[in-house]
């Protein structure tokens, strides 16, 4: 049996929907020593990946752009999980908002881990 593995290659905007929209990071916003942007490169099915954002590059084509609404569900389950803020206080944020003890006890979890994320597909290849 052969198992293809797909490097994935994506610029986004990821934004929190419970905290009206913020931005908690963006690709854009990582530069390389020429100022241009990094994408954030991962291999499909890795499970290193929340899973909406999985789900929705399976479908795309390079060059496509897609705004991804995920459900909780689909989206940070763990700490570990990318893709993260690079900055230390937007990781807090972010998981301080998802991962809020007193607010899930409270029932909001449905509404606390709404992610946004536009993505843009730069580039799929064989591993």
């Amino acid at each position: 049996m052969v198992l293809l593995l797909l490097k994935v290659a994506i610029h986004y905007y990821g934004r929190l929907a419970a905290k009206q929209g913020w931005r908690f990071d963006s690709t854009y916003d990582h530069k390389d020593e020429n100022g241009d942007p990094n994408p954030f490169v991962f291999v499909l099915g890795s499970g290193k990946v929340i899973d909406g954002i999985e789900m929705a590059v399976r479908s795309m084509k390079v060059g496509g752009i897609r705004r991804v609404i995920i459900p909780p569900s689909l989206g940070y389950q763990s700490t570990s999980q990318e893709p993260l803020p690079p900055n230390f206080f937007d990781r807090q944020r972010l998981f301080t908002t998802i991962f809020n003890p007193t607010r899930l006890a409270n029932g909001e979890g449905s509404t606390l881990g709404t992610l946004i994320f536009d993505i843009e597909l730069v580039s799929l290849r064989h591993q």
